[in-house]
C-alpha cells in the first residue's frame, strides 16, 4: 500500500467511525481542528435539526463567500453528513442541483438519510474520492469543500480536478484550515494528526500558489470569521476561507474526459 492509499485509509477509517457514532446518537465534538463549527448562523440552520447540523466536521462556512443563485449545479468535496449541501440547495432552489462527493460510505449512508428526512429531490451523494472526482468536465457552476482538502496526500491533483469539473467562469469556495510556516510537534506529535485535520494543512502561499498552478484567478485566502492570524505564526494551523475564480474562455488546457 502506498504513502497516499495509507492516508486515505487512514482518514476513510476515522470518519468511518464518526459516522457510526452519529448515527449511535453520539455527538461530534470530538478534539480535532475539524470540530463541530460555530461559523453558521442561526439563520442559516434554521430547520434543519440539530443532530443533522452537528453532523458537520468543518471549520468555517464555505457559503460565505460562494454567491449561490437559483438555478446553480452545486458541488460538495467531501460531504460528510451534507450539511452544507443542504444548506446550498436552499439557496440554488429545486431548479438547481446539489452534489456531494465522499469516499466514506458510512458518511454517504449518513447524509442520504438526512437529505431523505430533509425531503431534498435536488441534492445527490456520489462515491468517490476529491483526487478523482466523479462529475463531468465543465459541469458545475461552483465548489465548496469545508476542511477536506487539507486532508488529501495529492492537493495538486485535486485543484486539477476542481478546474476540470468547474464551468468557464466557475467559483471555487472553500473552508480548510492553513498555517504560515511548520506546525508546532505538539501538532504534529497527535496519533491522528492527519485525519484530524492538521499534518496535511498547507501554509497560505502554497494553498494560493497551488490554485493559481491550477489556472484559477482572483485567488484569495482570508482569515474566516473569529480565526487570529497572529496564532499561525507560532506554529498553529487556523481556519481560512479561500475563493478562486476559473476564467470565462472557451477552451483550457489539461482537462481529461469526466469520470461520471
Amino acid at each position: 500500500m502506498s504513502s497516499d492509499e495509507k492516508i486515505h485509509e487512514t482518514v476513510r477509517a476515522y470518519y468511518g467511525q464518526k459516522a457510526r457514532e452519529l448515527t449511535a446518537g453520539e455527538g461530534c465534538c470530538a478534539p480535532s481542528t475539524c470540530d463541530c463549527s460555530t461559523s453558521y448562523s442561526g439563520e442559516a440552520l434554521l430547520d434543519i435539526p440539530e443532530e443533522i447540523s452537528l453532523g458537520s466536521f468543518g471549520c468555517a462556512n464555505p457559503l460565505t463567500h460562494a454567491s449561490l443563485r437559483e438555478g446553480e449545479r452545486v458541488l460538495d468535496l467531501g460531504s460528510g453528513g451534507g450539511l452544507d449541501c443542504f444548506l446550498a440547495a436552499r439557496q440554488v432552489g429545486p431548479t438547481g442541483q446539489v452534489i456531494g462527493v465522499d469516499m466514506t460510505d458510512e458518511m454517504l449512508d449518513l447524509a442520504t438519510r438526512n437529505s431523505r428526512r430533509l425531503g431534498f429531490e435536488h441534492v445527490e451523494f456520489r462515491h468517490g474520492t476529491i483526487e478523482s472526482i466523479p462529475v463531468d468536465d465543465q459541469s458545475v457552476d461552483a465548489v465548496l469543500s469545508n476542511c477536506v482538502i487539507n486532508l488529501s496526500p495529492d492537493k495538486p491533483e485535486v485543484f486539477a480536478e476542481i478546474f476540470r469539473v468547474l464551468a468557464p467562469g466557475g467559483r471555487v469556495s472553500l473552508a480548510d484550515i492553513v498555517t504560515l510556516g511548520p506546525l508546532s510537534s505538539e501538532y504534529l506529535d497527535q496519533g491522528d494528526s492527519w485525519a484530524a485535520c492538521v499534518a496535511g494543512a498547507l501554509t497560505i502561499d502554497d494553498y494560493a500558489e497551488g490554485l493559481t498552478r491550477a489556472g484559477f484567478t482572483d485567488v484569495s485566502v482570508l482569515p474566516a470569521d473569529g480565526s487570529d492570524w497572529r496564532n499561525v505564526a507560532h506554529g498553529h494551523p487556523i481556519s481560512a476561507l479561500i475563493t478562486g475564480r476559473k476564467p470565462a474562455r472557451s477552451s483550457f488546457p489539461s482537462e481529461g474526459p469526466g469520470a461520471g
